[in-house]
């Protein structure tokens, strides 16, 4: 490993895994595609490890590129930090953050209370909806940034992965109701559309006992031992019960997190938030 890892490099690698393609990581960081090729060749030279490996639609990290990325973000977000300090630029305004409910009760507090420590003057408006609502309101312009669930076989750069897991009433009886009761979030959600699909690929007959974006719902029909609800592991409240793989229910599928922001558009504050989340949600 080279003893030197120039920040300009490692910004423009950081892009390129975020973007999934040269095309696009070059019109935000303003070079040209050629110019920011010849920069990812001479990462992968200092190096000495493949970082980039293309496929049908763009490029995408090897393990080794994986594994300098997470380091790449805590370095960025260390020396973003440092220069607006030092040159007296703490950071302030309001931004307009989206973040599933489930995150929100898992990762919140921790990311918002290191950034409000860095940049005090700032303040960060939460919106919590479930991913597609959040989706829509980044693409309309009314939020600056969000964390939203997306598969794992996405064309993204995931910044950790979570299991989905079945989850029951600590007291709930056996499982052996027929069809199975469930509580799960809308539609179109992952959650929701795993579940079926598990269910369906077992031939386990179901039925939807509450289907609603409200999680404080979903999780009040749970409680009541009522039915039976998906989540991710992370975010499992503890007065729940998660079902082992010897319950007799199929195996669900894992789910990746990201971020989305547009950052040819983004203000600093989002950028530096941006960095924030992509520096500290893996570790959390």
């Amino acid at each position: 490993m080279a003893q030197n890892l120039d920040i300009d490099l490692l910004r423009s690698f950081a892009c390129v895994a975020e973007t999934g393609a040269l095309s696009r990581a070059a019109g935000r960081i303003g070079r040209s595609q050629a110019a920011l090729s010849m920069q990812m060749k001479r990462l992968e030279d200092l190096v000495g490890q493949p970082l980039l490996t293309r496929n049908g639609r763009g490029v995408l990290p090897t393990v080794q590129g994986e594994r300098l990325l997470v380091h790449a973000r805590r370095i960025l977000s260390a020396h973003d930090d440092a220069v607006a300090e030092l040159s007296g630029g703490s950071l302030s305004g309001t931004i307009r953050f989206g973040c599933p409910d489930d995150y929100a009760q898992a990762f919140l507090p921790s990311l918002l209370r290191g950034f409000a420590q860095r940049h005090p003057a700032a303040a960060v408006e939460v919106i919590c909806a479930a991913t597609p609502r959040l989706q829509a309101q980044f693409e309309r312009g009314g939020l600056d940034l969000a964390v939203v669930s997306v598969p794992l076989g996405s064309e993204r750069a995931i910044l950790r992965r979570e299991d989905l897991v079945w989850v029951v009433a600590r007291d709930q009886a056996a499982l052996g109701t027929d069809p199975l009761p469930l509580a799960l979030g809308d539609p179109d959600t992952l959650d929701h559309r795993a579940a079926l699909a598990a269910l369906t690929r077992a031939g386990r007959r179901h039925r939807i006992a509450y289907a609603s974006g409200s999680l404080s719902g979903l999780l009040a029909v749970v409680r009541s031992g009522q039915a039976v609800a998906v989540l991710t592991r992370c975010a499992a409240p503890t007065d729940l019960r998660i079902l082992a793989f010897t319950s007799g229910l199929p195996a669900l599928t894992r789910i990746g997190v990201m971020i989305r922001i547009d950052e040819r558009h983004a203000s600093p504050l989002a950028r530096a938030f941006a960095g924030h989340v992509r520096a500290v949600l893996p570790a959390l």
